[in-house]
């Protein structure tokens, strides 16, 4: 199989995670050098959302969200990150914590030549049950990247868990993203993100409670070392929150290692 329909594969089976409201984004392959950092803010606004409780979990309607996360290179193939989360529910007493993660990060050296660029994030979440039922659970996700002429076509085939809590029995879920961007311009990348949520491995849902979402957006260099990410979600389902605004704001600093 050539290289490019190895690449196509691999989005596709990328493309069958829901949205994450602390953190709509799909990781792509960017490693950092040692006493580098990135220091994002995700900025997240769910416009049309559930209207009731669903248990311990608030509505999504009207929630606001707000996340600070701190990404350092350790070497030049692996990276550490935490988050701090935050969020506003409707009738509340204004942004609350809710909850922490840590986030390891790896990159197979390009030195490798392979067909595709490929990384792994694995996420531990620390959450408050106001936001998400199962206090603790974990997330595996690979990242396959490839570059075809102007386009960049990146995946994260995502396998979530609960570790405590009520999702606990249900096994690993398949929540999968992919995005497609338009890299033409210097300054200005348009692209297009997905968002799924199938269920768990074992019992995959039916399509309609299935999580489905689709971000149009962009990537807008403001600066050398500044980066605003935006878009908006409409979700294919009524599993979904069904109208989203998201914003990312990354800003890279640090020493460099000179070659």
């Amino acid at each position: 199989m050539s290289h490019l329909r190895w690449t196509l594969f691999l989005i596709f089976v990328a493309a069958a995670r829901a949205q994450d409201p602390f953190e709509i984004h799909v990781y792509q392959y960017e490693s950092l050098e040692p006493g580098r950092f990135t220091l994002e803010q995700h900025l997240n606004y769910v416009s049309i959302g559930s209207k009731d409780f669903r248990g311990t979990v608030a509505p999504s309607n009207n929630q606001f969200h707000m996340t600070y996360e701190l990404t350092g290179g350790v070497t030049p193939n692996a990276s550490l990150g935490v988050m701090l989360l935050t969020g506003e529910v409707p009738g509340g007493i204004g942004l609350q914590y809710a909850g922490w993660r840590i986030l390891p990060h790896l990159y197979a050296p390009r030195t490798w030549s392979l067909p595709v660029d490929m990384g792994f994030v694995a996420e531990f979440s620390f959450q408050s049950t106001l936001f998400e039922e199962n206090s603790r659970r974990v997330e595996l996700r690979p990242i396959v990247e490839k570059r075809i002429g102007d386009v960049m076509l990146t995946g994260n085939p995502v396998f979530e868990r609960a570790l405590h809590g009520p999702g606990v029995g249900e096994g690993w879920h398949f929540e999968p993203a992919g995005r497609v961007g338009y890299q033409k311009y210097e300054r200005f990348v348009p692209s297009v993100e997905y968002y799924g949520g199938l269920g768990p491995l074992r019992d995959v849902l039916p399509v309609n409670d299935q999580q489905h979402s689709l971000y149009a957006g962009g990537d807008w260099k403001l600066g050398e070392n500044l980066l605003w990410n935006f878009g908006v979600g409409v979700s294919a389902t009524s599993a979904g929150d069904r109208l989203i605004f998201k914003s990312r704001l990354e800003f890279e600093f640090g020493r460099r290692e000179h070659h």
